[in-house]
C-alpha cells in the first residue's frame, strides 16, 4: 500500500462530505485523482456496487485493493499516514475525536434544510426546516463553535493555535470546512456568532493560506459551495436580525 495511488469517489458538482478528504489529501501533496470529477457520478455509483466491503454511501477512497468509507474515517487513515497529527496515542484518538464532532455539525447543517426527510425536496419541508434553521442558528452553531474556542484555548502547547499539541493537525481542515459552509449557508449569523469564537475564526483564516490548501481552492479541482450540496443558503433560513 505504500506506494498505491489515491482513488476518491465522490459525486461530482458538489464538495459536500468529499470536500473533506479532498482537503486532507491536498494538505498532504498525496497523488490523488478526483475519479467522480473525471468520469462522473456513474464511476461512484459502480463502485458502491463493487467495493469488496460494501459501503453505504460515499465519500469512498481506493488505495491498492482496499476501499474504505466515511469520510472521518478517511481523514483519520490519511492524517496518520501522512504524519498529519503526533504520533501518540492519544493525539490520535483525541484527533478523531475532533474529525466526528465536525461530521456531527455537518450533518445538523444539512439537517436545517432537510429536517424531515432527506428524500424529499427543500419545498416540501420549507416550514419545518425554518423552525430547525431557527434553532441550528441560536442554539447548536455557538455550542458547536464554542467547544472548539475552548479546545484551543485549552491546549497548553498550542498558544490558542491549535487543536492539539504545538503545531497543525488533519482535524483543523474539517473545522475550517465546516466554518466555510457556515459562511455561506449563515453568513447573517455569523457575523453574529464569529466576536465570541476569535480563535475558531483565526484558525479558519491560517488553513486558508496554507500554501497547499491555498493553491487548491484556486483550481479547477475545488467544488464550491452550490445549492445542491450539504451547505445550502436559503435567506429564509439565516438569521433575519443580524447586523
Amino acid at each position: 500500500m505504500s506506494d498505491a495511488r489515491f482513488e476518491l469517489y465522490y459525486w461530482p458538482g458538489i464538495p459536500g462530505r468529499g470536500e473533506f478528504v479532498r482537503l486532507v489529501l491536498e494538505e498532504a501533496g498525496a497523488d490523488w485523482v478526483d475519479v467522480g470529477l473525471q468520469s462522473g457520478g456513474k464511476a461512484v455509483s459502480d463502485m458502491l456496487g463493487k467495493a469488496p466491503v460494501p459501503a453505504y454511501a460515499p465519500p469512498l477512497l481506493k488505495v491498492g485493493d482496499v476501499v474504505i468509507s466515511q469520510a472521518p474515517n478517511i481523514c483519520s487513515y490519511l492524517g496518520e499516514r501522512f504524519g498529519l497529527v503526533p504520533s501518540d496515542e492519544a493525539s490520535r484518538l483525541h484527533a478523531r475525536q475532533f474529525q466526528l464532532t465536525v461530521a456531527d455539525a455537518v450533518a445538523e447543517a444539512h439537517d436545517t434544510h432537510h429536517p424531515v426527510a432527506a428524500m424529499k425536496y427543500y419545498d416540501e419541508q420549507k416550514a419545518e426546516a425554518k423552525r430547525r434553521a431557527e434553532d441550528f442558528r441560536t442554539q447548536r452553531i455557538p455550542k458547536f463553535l464554542g467547544y472548539f474556542e475552548r479546545v484551543l484555548k485549552a491546549n497548553p502547547q498550542g498558544g490558542g493555535k491549535f487543536l492539539l499539541g504545538r503545531d497543525f493537525s488533519y482535524p483543523e481542515l474539517a473545522l475550517y470546512q465546516w466554518v466555510e459552509g457556515l459562511l455561506y449557508a449563515f453568513p447573517n449569523a455569523m457575523r453574529r456568532v464569529a466576536p465570541d469564537v476569535p480563535g475558531v475564526m483565526a484558525l479558519r483564516q491560517r488553513v486558508a493560506e496554507r500554501p497547499r490548501i491555498a493553491a487548491y481552492k484556486k483550481s479547477p479541482r475545488a467544488q464550491p459551495f452550490n445549492p445542491q450540496g450539504i451547505f445550502r443558503h436559503y435567506p429564509e433560513l439565516d438569521d433575519p436580525n443580524a447586523t
